[in-house]
């Protein structure tokens, strides 16, 4: 009796675990799946219409979206005559005669249009090329372009060629044949014009790296500008490729980058060559394969400009070269206590100016300098981001730029369009709306086409005037009817560790939310620090895939805490030499919004991302062990020592010190507790997937449970099954071990 009392027991437990855990159905799943980017995109329109400007700016066209229907439209300038790009219902028609196959009118399968004439628009369809008249309706096929000899490069004036031979650059007279060689001292591991390629992978062992041919004609063809390259003493970092099916032995791959730090790197510098003396000058400007010299050709001939930071990025120097009598000046000289940072510049040369964008002030403004005198003035001065020079008018002496947080009342990520006056005078906004802007500007500067739209507003295209922002004429709508039952992400404010601050984030929830329910959050973190992870338009909302995540039974969230960019220097500078504390701010943000929300659970909190989003999900468990508790981090640098070395010595700092063993997630391996799940592409060589392991050796040595996924065949980004796979492996990580449900593996993805 006692024992069948005992067993009525258990069975009566067991059932009210059962029943009070967590159940994610295939329906959920489904509906997952169909908020994934590559289903989505299927059912929105217009979330961003890219314009295509007629070279003589009379008019712009685009494509305009609808269920079922895509069309070719032409806005003609200064009419604002709105019409079709071309008769669609005719090149149909044309196209189906010539392909042999039905083409419809609202679906064409056209991949690329250059606009020669409103008589003659260039096409590509299925990879045919063909030219359309539209005066007579007729098309005819092009001859396909004889493939350019990407090793050769001719001069400005056609009379040279010039190419590269054993390490050495030479040309080829065009009329003569007549070969002049014009560097000497190129070898193996000292070369000319052979530029230092990202992924210029080798495979086995002293092999060559791939011929990268580089030069730069001066506009009136008597100089060259290239690089010669340094490797004699460069270090390799080493790749296995074990996915390839008819080997039986891995393949061995290695390819030239420096670690923070390193002196074994390529080193760089610039090298002129005349055509007609055959002389080399060199400005005696050298720096390694992150830091090197970049060049620009003045409109003065034999004159360049030269830009050049330091290790470490604290010292900027922007330098004129005269090619003939060999001086070297110094226009602009910048140093900075932390890092610069998005530094760029613009020449305005019939006005004698130069234009920057740097942080000096303390927010991101724009200047000029005299390229004479040298002087120096302030074009913008605020407490405001400058984000870009869109466009110098040098003939009305004014400039187009884009900032954001002019306007305190708007969201500081929000960007907006201004024109102000060389000295500054006349600042004009152009693009009033409390939205984010996404400008494109005609060529004579007369128009530009506005793309607006928040996390949770629409995006509306609209044609405007340069003059004072009025708009001329809508050209499309954002169309999101299909996701029936979707709601935006919610946005919300938090205080950050200052204690005054204010911070800004989403919040993405299921479609079938109940605020009576009590939800895990999950962090989709990447703090940067060189850019934000806020969604400012419409379209990241649902590109950046958190509705999928948040389908399964969670609220998903993204933050940008102290330490990212996009707003003051000081702001940025909380990430420097400190990477990880800018979660810091996450974890507040995820503990005020659980005091906000009863329907956040701040007991279940887990942490994703990619590449540095990777560490910061590394990070997140190990420094915080009690507050996060499942993470997957994928493709990530978990020791900055081990990666590149621009990104690390840029935010980490150089010479390499002891904040990159107290940042790294190596040495804190000993304080896991929850769930950690370590991806990584086997041939990566953007993130080299060594640090991945080295993590996993010391997670080992510690005793401490992690799991561990290597794809391969993948690089940094997964790409087809793989990518599926993963994002499969990541959904149920979080359902399993945040949720507290049975995953479902089997689902389909359409």
């Amino acid at each position: 009796m006692k024992s069948l009392l005992l067993f009525i027991l258990i069975v009566i437990f067991s059932f009210s675990e059962i029943s009070g855990q967590e159940k994610v159905t295939m329906e959920d799943y489904n509906l997952a799946v169909s908020f994934r980017w590559a289903n989505v995109s299927k059912k929105v329109f217009n979330l961003y219409v890219t314009p295509h400007w007629l070279h003589d700016s009379s008019g712009v066209w685009y494509v305009h979206q609808a269920e079922g229907k895509k069309k070719y439209l032409k806005i003609s300038l200064p009419g604002l005559e709105k019409s079709d790009l071309f008769d669609h219902q005719k090149l149909a028609s044309l196209l189906t005669d010539s392909l042999g196959e039905e083409i419809k009118p609202d679906s064409l399968p056209i991949s690329q249009i250059e606009y020669k004439s409103s008589k003659e628009l260039l096409m590509k369809v299925k990879g045919k090329n063909y030219t359309l008249n539209t005066e007579n309706y007729s098309i005819s096929t092009q001859k396909p372009k004889p493939d350019s000899n990407e090793n050769e490069q001719e001069s400005p004036d056609k009379k040279w060629e010039a190419f590269l031979k054993d390490y050495n650059l030479f040309v080829r007279s065009t009329e003569t044949g007549d070969i002049k060689q014009l560097s000497f001292s190129g070898v193996k591991g000292y070369e000319y014009a052979n530029w230092y390629g990202w992924d210029d992978i080798m495979e086995g062992e002293g092999e060559d790296r791939p011929l990268n041919f580089q030069v730069d004609w001066s506009s009136d063809s008597k100089w060259i500008y290239t690089n010669v390259y340094d490797l004699r003493n460069a270090q390799k970092m080493y790749l296995l490729d074990w996915s390839i099916d008819s080997l039986y032995r891995a393949k061995l791959l290695s390819y030239y980058r420096g670690s923070p730090g390193d002196s074994t790197m390529i080193y760089e510098e610039p090298v002129f060559l005349n055509i007609e003396t055959g002389e080399e000058v060199r400005p005696g400007l050298r720096g390694t394969h992150i830091n090197g010299v970049s060049v620009r050709w003045s409109d003065t001939p034999g004159k360049v400009y030269l830009q050049k930071q330091s290790r470490g990025y604290q010292n900027l120097n922007i330098y004129s070269f005269d090619l003939n009598t060999r001086q070297l000046d110094t226009l602009y000289a910048e140093f900075s206590s932390t890092n610069i940072d998005n530094f760029n510049y613009s020449l305005a040369e019939k006005n004698g100016l130069l234009f920057f964008l740097s942080e000096k002030s303390g927010w991101r403004q724009l200047y000029s300098l005299d390229l004479k005198t040298r002087q120096e003035k302030a074009v913008t001065n605020g407490k405001y981001y400058v984000n870009s020079i869109d466009r110098i008018d040098e003939v009305k002496k004014r400039i187009f730029f884009t900032a954001s947080g002019m306007d305190t009342e708007h969201n500081p990520y929000f960007q907006n369009l201004y024109k102000v006056s060389y000295t500054g005078n006349g600042l004009t906004l152009l693009t009033e709306e409390d939205r984010h802007h996404q400008t494109s500007i005609s060529p004579d500067g007369k128009y530009f086409v506005d793309n607006f739209s928040t996390a949770n507003i629409e995006t509306k295209t609209v044609l405007r005037s340069s003059k004072n922002g009025k708009v001329l004429k809508e050209m499309a709508r954002a169309d999101v009817s299909l996701l029936a039952g979707w709601s935006p992400p919610e946005v919300f404010t938090a205080v950050a560790k200052d204690g005054k601050t204010v911070i800004y984030g989403a919040l993405w929830k299921p479609t079938n939310f109940d605020p009576q329910k009590k939800y895990p959050i999950i962090d989709h973190s990447y703090t940067g620090p060189h850019t934000q992870m806020f969604p400012k338009d419409f379209r990241r909302v649902l590109s950046i895939g958190n509705q999928s995540f948040a389908e399964l039974g969670f609220v998903v969230m993204m933050v940008d805490g102290l330490g990212s960019s996009g707003r003051s220097k000081e702001f940025h500078n909380h990430s420097y030499k400190n990477l990880g504390g800018n979660l810091v701010d996450h974890l507040g943000a995820i503990q005020q919004l659980g005091a906000r929300y009863k329907w956040i659970d701040t007991t279940r909190v887990g942490i994703f991302g990619h590449s540095a989003g990777g560490y910061d999900a590394g990070h997140a468990v190990l420094a915080f062990p009690d507050f996060y508790k499942v993470a997957v981090a994928s493709s990530a640098d978990h020791d900055h020592r081990m990666e590149k070395a621009w990104w690390p010595e840029m935010y980490m700092g150089w010479p390499v010190d002891s904040a990159y063993h107290l940042q790294s997630n190596v040495t804190m391996a000993g304080n896991l507790k929850g769930k950690l799940l370590i991806t990584h592409g086997g041939i990566d060589e953007n993130v080299n997937p060594s640090a991945s392991f080295k993590l996993a050796e010391a997670l080992i040595r510690a005793d401490k449970q992690f799991d561990m996924l290597i794809l391969p065949s993948q690089r940094h980004g997964y790409r087809g099954d793989h990518q599926k796979y993963f994002t499969k492996k990541r959904w149920n990580y979080f359902v399993e071990y945040l949720l507290g449900a049975v995953p479902i593996w089997d689902f389909k993805w359409k």
